[in-house]
């Protein structure tokens, strides 16, 4: 299914214990965020109430189902067990958005009750980074997933025809690339209803002129090879051509840049919500603890610290990884 060269790379990569152990980490942390609602969360996990089976954590139900009146959400916490009730509650029973009433004041140090301690509206700090972790990450992933589709897809074509679609290609690549995209996006937010989905358009939007130029380097020197002519005479169709024979050969670009871009991504997030041009409010995110840490900078040394903390190991890991595979797609590592 793989290469020889592929399946080289791939042990090299291995063999470099502080990059591989690293995308072992992220993608287990990776794994954690998504499951967030299962380790922190002010719903149990599953309920024995009166008789009856319930998962809060999966459904939501009426107030009225558990006899409390007045509210539109059920406090699981208020709920009285009798014989034969009980509920498990995640590992971390705070939910990102509930406020610790019991505190006397915000934000509060670390401590049993809050591990982390809590933001400036007492909401628990661990359970906020972990739920921020996971719109960083869903934001660099899909930022890089749709601008890496979009530079592949126009480097390959200028590469592969060459003439005046590489002209125009170029032409419109550097106009792109001269578009001061920060401001132009922190302008574009403030006309249109800030969201995720919103932002990662406009990013990934102004996000591919540089894969694309790699990518068409990349096929500009392939397509005169000695096995992309055997295709074309054996009567292979350009799509096929592309596709199944100069691309997976082309790849380069794609794994080496991938960490860079993702790394990117994260920064970026963290740096429009760090504004207010980001998700909107109270939407768990870093860049909004890194302007409460600013806010309470002096006085609440933990908000700063683990978020900062937070982003630093983020980074950490995909230099690490980058380091390894900038190592294992070294070509001298592979002459003779």
């Amino acid at each position: 299914m793989f290469s020889h060269l592929t399946r080289q790379r791939w042990r090299a990569f291995r063999s470099r214990r502080a990059a591989y152990g690293s995308l072992l980490l992220l993608a287990g942390l990776c794994a954690l965020s998504l499951a967030a609602e299962l380790l922190a969360n002010n719903r149990p996990l599953l309920l024995r109430y009166e008789g009856s089976w319930y998962a809060p954590v999966l459904v939501r139900y009426a107030p009225a189902t558990f006899g409390q009146e007045g509210t539109f959400v059920a406090d699981y916490r208020r709920l009285s067990l009798g014989p034969g009730d009980w509920a498990i509650w995640p590992p971390i029973p705070w939910g990102p958005y509930e406020t610790d009433l019991a505190l006397a004041a915000f934000p509060a140090p670390p401590g049993g009750r809050h591990w982390l301690g809590t933001d400036d509206k007492g909401r628990d700090l661990l359970v906020r980074l972990l739920y921020g972790f996971r719109l960083s990450m869903v934001y660099a992933l899909s930022v890089w997933a749709v601008s890496f589709a979009l530079g592949m897809t126009f480097g390959a074509l200028q590469g592969f025809f060459g003439g005046w679609i590489d002209f125009l290609g170029q032409r419109l690549s550097e106009v792109w690339s001269s578009v001061p995209v920060f401001f132009l996006i922190l302008i574009l937010i403030a006309i249109f209803t800030p969201g995720l989905p919103l932002l990662i358009a406009l990013s990934a939007l102004f996000g591919w002129p540089h894969i694309a130029q790699y990518q068409r380097a990349e096929f500009l020197a392939l397509r005169r090879r000695e096995f992309v002519l055997a295709a074309e005479a054996s009567g292979a169709s350009t799509v096929r051509i592309m596709a199944l024979h100069i691309l997976p050969n082309a790849l380069t670009p794609f794994v080496t840049f991938t960490p860079f871009t993702i790394a990117q991504g994260i920064t970026g997030i963290a740096a429009l919500d760090y504004l207010g041009f980001g998700v909107p409010p109270p939407t768990p995110s870093w860049g909004e603890l890194l302007r409460q840490a600013l806010s309470h900078f002096g006085t609440a040394w933990w908000l700063a610290t683990f978020t900062v903390g937070s982003m630093f190991v983020t980074l950490l890991l995909l230099v690490l990884i980058n380091e390894g595979i900038r190592e294992a797609f070294d070509p001298h590592r592979y002459r003779g």
